[in-house]
């Protein structure tokens, strides 16, 4: 049975890795409209799209016709595979999803900051900026999307704190995924900025094998909401996160729901 609207919670629903393709039509409504009735906001944490093309932007924002409360999205790599990303974004736009790069929204007093991120592995095993010049350019897009998470969670003003990632932060929420390609799915410098500042609760997709839960260094709950992920981990709910804060206790913290 859907869990009911809350007058003292407000929930989020979260997910990633939709995948659209252009014959996805009809695929996602059932998923959109349970959201809908149980969220009061819907979150979307990357690849939207399977490759990035306007038709299936186009397929996205028909399914996501029927959603009336707040959207709000991140893009993924895959949302870059044709070179077009600012088309994805322009007609998300247009369907009034509010669509975060290294900036911010507010939802009935939660204050959420969005990024892409990128890879480069976790702790030690973080790759550096050494070598060669290609090497170089890709430690330096790892640091620009953590300067980008930076910025955006100083611009915000509110009590509560969400951020909005494809790449995972924490080594936690990917491990169950083959270890060689750890460094690919999330780097440790976007948990960086997500120490320095007070957080409720982290989203972010990619690691379709991943694990669902793990906690930042300072213990912030961090969720791997990939579809796929939900959908073999919780085949009997739908495949969206569930997730509530109080809207009135400001020290009580989130809640996981079902």
């Amino acid at each position: 049975m859907p869990n009911p609207k809350s007058s003292s919670h407000i929930r989020f629903a979260a997910v990633g890795d939709l995948h659209v393709q252009k014959d996805s039509a009809g695929t996602l409504r059932s998923l959109f409209a349970q959201a809908d009735e149980e969220a009061d906001a819907l979150l979307l944490c990357g690849d939207l799209t399977d490759y990035g093309t306007e038709e299936e932007a186009r397929v996205l924002v028909e399914e996501l016709s029927a959603v009336h409360i707040p959207v709000v999205a991140v893009l993924g790599n895959h949302d870059f595979e044709s070179g077009t990303p600012e088309v994805v974004v322009g007609l998300l736009a247009q369907a009034g999803v509010r669509v975060l790069d290294g900036s911010v929204c507010e939802i009935e007093g939660v204050g959420i900051a969005g990024v892409k991120g990128f890879g480069g592995g976790f702790g030690r095993g973080s790759l550096g900026a050494w070598g060669e010049p290609a090497i170089k350019l890709f430690v330096q897009e790892a640091l620009n999307e953590a300067m980008k998470l930076e910025s955006a969670l100083a611009k915000l003003r509110t009590r509560r704190r969400i951020a909005l990632l494809h790449y995972a932060p924490v080594v936690g929420t990917v491990e169950g995924e083959p270890a060689e390609i750890f460094p690919f799915l999330g780097s440790s410098r976007l948990e960086e900025p997500l120490l320095r500042y007070p957080m409720d609760a982290v989203f972010h997709g990619h690691a379709h094998r991943g694990t669902l839960e793990a906690r930042t260094i300072n213990g912030v709950p961090v969720y791997n909401v990939a579809k796929p992920l939900l959908q073999r981990s919780r085949p009997d709910v739908p495949p969206f996160f569930l997730y509530e804060l109080s809207r009135e206790v400001p020290d009580e913290g989130g809640v996981a729901t079902v």
